[in-house]
């Protein structure tokens, strides 16, 4: 039997942190507008990604494009490297006598992936949206009252869950540590998990398509079986499985934003569950609106995937480690 080669589980969580860091500080602002995209319903405050960045830079200066930066730079270490992690040590496991893993084995090792990264992906998202879409929701709100006035129709949330309609949520922008301690008095630790189901909904198939579909690609780029790929040649498999498995999984994505977003504007849908959430969105806004931010997600996913497997395939957590040995 062939002795299998042992995960360096401190390398590969400080290959993961490095990689989210320097991912998400490049596409933070994509991902910004591809919030605020999924959330408009009807005819919103912007008409495509172009007409987002440039009225976000307008309204709320260069740094308004990294509103909600901070949550996603602290918490994104953790998520990166535990996928990434989980990932390679669900494949070890599933490994055999040294044989390369099936397509199903692949898989299930993506959905592990998937699975175990929830668990600091769904706060991390919950605080991040509302923080992104505070600047959308404010001109959306100042669009209505000038068209409506001030008698304009308010949406109602569900009992309990946070909400301010009007002027007051279009100045409202409270900082990630206000919207946690608020969640945890009004919810307890359930409120930071609203979107749960929806967020493993998202993330399971995602990593069910990504790590398979990358570790296929990424062989191409191997001369021998136990050679690694080049860095250009990971960071392009990165890119590409994570733009396919994006856009796949686009659907789930809307949804995700739109159930985990506290505030609405005036006249917007409120949501009860993922169910509720895909039948409003299909009934009052039709089968694109479930493809709305695809191209903005494919654009952030690919390259802070692509970064996050060339630095995992250099392996700079073991050249780190290796200075304190």
């Amino acid at each position: 039997m062939t002795d299998k080669k042992k995960i360096s589980l401190p390398a590969k969580l400080i290959n993961g942190g490095i990689a989210g860091l320097v991912g998400v500080t490049c596409v933070f602002p994509i991902d910004l507008t591809k919030t605020r995209l999924q959330n408009e319903q009807g005819k919103g405050v912007y008409t495509g990604m172009r007409d987002c960045l440039v009225k976000t830079v307008r309204s709320e200066g260069f740094f308004g494009m990294y509103r909600g930066a901070a949550v996603n730079l602290t918490l994104v270490t953790p998520e990166k490297a535990i996928k990434l992690a989980a990932n390679d040590l669900f494949r070890q496991l599933l490994t055999q006598d040294g044989k390369e893993l099936t397509l199903v084995r692949e898989m299930l090792a993506g959905c592990g992936a998937g699975t175990c990264q929830v668990v600091v992906t769904s706060p991390m998202e919950m605080l991040k949206i509302q923080l992104q879409d505070a600047g959308r929701l404010a001109a959306h709100q100042q669009k209505v009252l000038r068209q409506d006035g001030p008698a304009a129709p308010t949406s109602h949330p569900p009992p309990g869950q946070p909400h301010a309609s009007g002027s007051t949520a279009a100045s409202q922008r409270p900082s990630a540590t206000a919207i946690a301690r608020d969640l945890l008095r009004t919810q307890g630790l359930a409120g930071l998990y609203k979107g749960l189901g929806a967020t493993l909904l998202r993330d399971v198939p995602f990593s069910v398509i990504y790590f398979p579909l990358f570790a296929n690609i990424n062989k191409l780029g191997q001369k021998q079986h136990k050679e690694k790929a080049s860095f250009l040649h990971s960071f392009m498999s990165g890119c590409v499985a994570g733009s396919v498995a994006a856009v796949a999984v686009t659907p789930l994505d809307v949804l995700k934003t739109r159930i985990q977003t506290l505030k609405k504007g005036l006249g917007e849908d409120t949501y009860n569950g993922i169910i509720d959430c895909a039948r409003k969105v299909w009934i009052h806004e039709g089968p694109s609106a479930f493809m709305k931010g695809a191209g903005c997600r494919a654009l952030v996913i690919a390259p802070l995937f692509g970064i996050a497997q060339g630095v995992y395939f250099i392996g700079i957590g073991e050249y780190i480690l290796g200075l304190f040995q």
